[in-house]
């Protein structure tokens, strides 16, 4: 069975990604791996861990509503958003990978680096990049 892997924040280039994941889940017959990355820290603390899992549960109603084969992936272990979804890709050979995009200005991009490139230049699957609707 296929796999595809999706990048998944819950923002509207995460819902944009998760939407097109799930439909192309279907068209190809496909089993989702959805990736929620945090870096941790003293800035990820109970609240904001509840306050994840809660999205996620909504996450999973909808995909079950949708009759999607999934499986959810919270990882809390400091890797840059990147690594962990390019990790989780490689380890469950993924056949496509789906990110979400969202603008951003050339000193956001030079300042905190560009997830999104990361994983268009380091993935070993086609990547699939998403805008979230206008």
């Amino acid at each position: 069975m296929a796999v595809i892997v999706v990048g998944y924040v819950p923002k509207p280039e995460g819902e944009a990604a998760l939407r097109l994941a799930a439909e192309e889940a279907k068209l190809r017959d496909a089993s989702l791996v959805i990736v929620n990355s945090h870096r941790g820290g003293p800035g990820f603390d109970r609240d904001d861990a509840v306050e994840s899992e809660a999205q996620l549960e909504r996450v999973r109603s909808a995909l079950e509503a949708d009759k999607v084969e999934y499986e959810i992936r919270q990882l809390v272990r400091g890797l840059d958003p990147a690594e962990d979804l390019i990790n989780v890709a490689a380890e469950v050979s993924a056949d496509l990978i789906v990110i979400g995009l969202r603008r951003r200005s050339p000193v956001g991009k030079l300042i905190l680096g560009s997830n999104a490139q990361r994983i268009l230049l380091d993935a070993h699957c086609p990547v699939l990049a998403v805008k979230a609707a206008a």
